[in-house]
């Protein structure tokens, strides 16, 4: 009859260890000592998340500052167009929610990647015959973050590179670290009303990249690309053979002397997974109701991106079925005239921030043609006691309680962004308080260069 004899040695704090010896046939044999395992507490935080970064977060929530007391505080710094109450959405838009909401048929689960007669909407909503949609070509996500957050994770391995505009929307640098995957930065031109500086661009592709992301219209700098340099950016991508990833959560959303092109329209060979929601035009960013369009007429993703995003969508089970359910009557009895409204309300502000702004010694804003945004150039050499973008909108705000956030948040110093969704008297108040503080510290070259030397 075999016998075992486990003999366990440790004292103090040293683990304790198992001496086996196994007794068959009357024979004694020592398998030796192992070491046992002395449980601790070892609860750390996984690389991933160590790697995500929000470099907007970072910046603002290191800008230890208070705003002057005496003067009430006016954010210009988020991009959510309900904060204030004047761009509401349509009526129309929350009956359609309302209706679906008492009928009760959307309390239970959806596929993950959305409702069929629901992703059949979208595509219906959007196809044209230049760029034509069904609705196996429609992934419903949770707003157009995770729509981003799919399509990179799909087109992108650790190790790759993927090709993000400067300035530009610091997501997509957050998203891509967390995963391994390395950002390559290409310049817009703001001289050039932002356009992308195709030479850098196209200097920038290697074999490790894995897609070219455009957005148009732009956050943060509202500008809008034209037919022609959208062909441009096409031409690139076709002779790299590099896939794009469209940011076009503000498509539509231009001022009427622009026009918008969905870039997929304009490209029969390149494949395109083009990011939307209803988040900007719809005025419903809380909704977080987005999607992926799969534009692939030469079938180069294939099936392969297609059941790629099939399967990357079950990591959570799809967006809101309530806002899914109203998805369609939403698309098509939201009024024309609620985005005119809309559009006219930004183009107003943009109009007068763009004017006051132009006015004011040591700023050059750029004029915006879409989305919800401008930019400002600041004169640095004028402003000598700030030493960059960051300080100079900490003491806008000390001084004067007027928040905008600084364009090193989107990689592009000494810049700021305005945001343009306040309301009218907010806009004209907060351009006559960034007139006052930098009438307060600007300094002709003279002034300056005499600053310089005195310190």
């Amino acid at each position: 009859m075999d016998s075992y004899l486990i003999q366990v040695n440790g004292h103090g704090d040293h683990a304790p260890v198992l001496d086996v010896h196994l007794k068959t046939n009357g024979n004694s044999i020592s398998l030796g000592k192992v070491k046992g395992r002395k449980p601790r507490w070892a609860v750390r935080a996984s690389e991933m998340s160590k790697k995500t970064f929000n470099p907007v977060r970072a910046i603002v929530d290191s800008m230890k500052v208070e705003p002057n007391p005496k003067k009430a505080m006016i954010s210009l710094s988020l991009g959510d167009p309900t904060v204030f109450g004047n761009l509401p959405t349509n009526d129309e838009v929350t009956r359609a929610v309302k209706e679906v909401l008492d009928s009760g048929c959307y309390n239970g689960y959806a596929p993950s990647v959305g409702y069929h007669s629901c992703r059949e909407a979208v595509a219906a909503y959007y196809s044209c015959p230049e760029a034509p949609l069904e609705a196996q070509d429609v992934i419903l996500t949770s707003g157009c973050s995770q729509a981003i957050e799919l399509a990179l994770a799909v087109l992108a391995n650790p190790g790759q590179n993927i090709l993000v505009p400067r300035p530009g929307f610091s997501l997509y640098k957050t998203l891509a670290l967390s995963m391994g995957i390395e950002v390559k930065l290409y310049d817009l031109l703001p001289e050039k009303a932002w356009e992308i500086d195709l030479k850098h661009l196209e200097s920038l592709v290697d074999e490790k990249t894995a897609c070219l992301i455009v957005n148009n219209p732009s956050n943060p700098c509202g500008s809008v690309f034209s037919k022609s340099h959208l062909q441009k950016i096409l031409a690139v991508a076709s002779r790299q053979c590099v896939p794009i990833l469209a940011d076009e959560i503000y498509g539509d959303m231009v001022f009427a002397d622009c026009k918008y092109e969905p870039i997929a329209t304009l490209s029969t060979n390149v494949p395109i997974l083009s990011c939307g929601g209803l988040a900007k035009r719809w005025l419903v960013p809380g909704w977080r109701m987005g999607w992926i369009l799969i534009h692939d007429r030469r079938d180069i993703f294939g099936n392969e991106i297609r059941d790629g995003l099939l399967r990357l969508s079950q990591r959570i089970l799809g967006p809101c079925t309530i806002v899914q359910g109203a998805l369609e009557r939403i698309l098509h009895r939201t009024p024309p005239e609620f985005y005119h409204n809309t559009l006219s309300i930004l183009k107003s502000n943009a109009d007068l921030c763009y004017a006051a702004l132009s006015a004011i010694p040591g700023l050059r804003p750029v004029r915006p043609a879409g989305a919800m945004y401008l930019m400002v150039e600041i004169e640095m050499e004028h402003f000598p006691e700030f030493e960059n973008d960051v300080e100079f909108t900490e003491r806008l705000i000390s001084e004067q309680s007027v928040f905008c956030l600084p364009a090193t948040c989107f990689e592009y110093p000494n810049f700021f962004r305005v945001v343009i969704t306040v309301p009218e008297e907010m806009i004209l108040e907060a351009c006559s308080r960034i007139q006052e503080f930098c009438e307060m510290h600007y300094q002709s070259a003279e002034g300056a260069q005499d600053l310089e030397c005195d310190k």
